[in-house]
């Protein structure tokens, strides 16, 4: 089995879900709970709750969060490969969700700005391995150096890679071209509808998807509880899936990371991307019924 190698985010997320709709300028009746969180430590969970070798390598902060976080990875059986940092704390991340299950986040990254070309262990980049990269870590210009030097290692080394769109306001605010240039050798790309369209300029997935494959090898686009598609070698149709039926989606926050952690043992073992497809959208709609972006323990 082929190990993963996750580079990305490490938060902690207050999870605030509204029991009815938002009464704006007042008070909404809320459950508040803390979680484990960041983009890149979700898809290293999910993946080693599923059965796959995972190194994660991330910042946390020198507090009891990071601490906690540290602890969780480990429980979930990722190699947890954090740095600390005595200065900046444990990133952490408000996501408010309605009653209908619609989320908002926001995000202080803290250490994981920090994140540094000198905190890429060098053994965890071995030929046969895979890396993927977070796009919330690509596009923070802070941790941005960690991550062009974690590339230009796997590369290499020939490495496989994969790197995320991460989320579409900070896909925006670095803009297309700079992004594709960044990710220039990524063999795989993860995006969702509006990410694509940040990076094509099409409202239409398929049109952006298509677009999308004349830069990478490979491009996958979750298209939430419809299920996913795939592009991949310049043919003109993509191989599609439907996700499996779910009563009530109590949560997405993190879907796409699982989507991204069922995805990629398949792919990689090579298996029909119809099958890798359906395996990333069996973790999604696992982690919709979930409060949280992590797997219960």
């Amino acid at each position: 089995m082929t190990r993963v190698v996750v580079v990305g985010d490490l938060m902690t997320d207050t999870v605030a879900h509204a029991t009815m709709q938002l009464a704006r300028g007042s008070d909404t009746p809320a459950t508040v709970t803390m979680h484990g969180g960041g983009s890149g430590a979700n898809v290293a969970a999910w993946l080693a709750v599923d059965g796959t070798e995972v190194a994660f390598i991330g910042r946390r902060g020198a507090d009891i969060a990071g601490r906690n976080r540290d602890m969780e990875l480990m429980g979930y059986g990722v190699d947890a490969r954090l740095v600390m940092d005595p200065d900046r704390p444990t990133g952490t991340c408000v996501v408010m969700i309605t009653h209908k299950g619609d989320h908002t986040m926001l995000s202080d990254p803290g250490a994981n700005a920090a994140l540094a070309p000198d905190d890429m262990p060098e053994d965890l980049f071995t030929p046969g391995s895979h890396l993927h990269v977070s796009g919330y870590t690509l596009l923070n210009i802070g941790s941005r150096s960690a991550v062009l030097a974690a590339l230009g290692r796997a590369q290499q080394v020939g490495m496989t890679i994969s790197v995320d769109g991460g989320s579409s306001a900070p896909l925006g605010r670095v803009g297309a071209e700079p992004f594709l240039q960044l990710t220039n050798g990524a063999s795989l790309l993860f995006v969702e509808p509006d990410q694509g369209k940040v990076l094509t300029g099409r409202d239409d997935p398929s049109q952006a998807a298509r677009v999308l494959n004349a830069w990478y090898p490979q491009v996958v686009m979750r298209l939430g509880t419809e299920g996913a598609m795939m592009y991949a070698g310049g043919r003109p149709d993509p191989i599609r899936v439907s996700a499996p039926p779910i009563e009530r989606i109590i949560d997405s926050t993190g879907a796409a990371d699982a989507f991204i952690a069922g995805f990629l043992p398949a792919w990689l073992d090579k298996k029909p991307p119809g099958e890798a497809l359906a395996s990333g959208c069996r973790l999604a709609t696992q982690s919709l019924s979930l409060v949280g972006a992590r797997p219960m323990l």
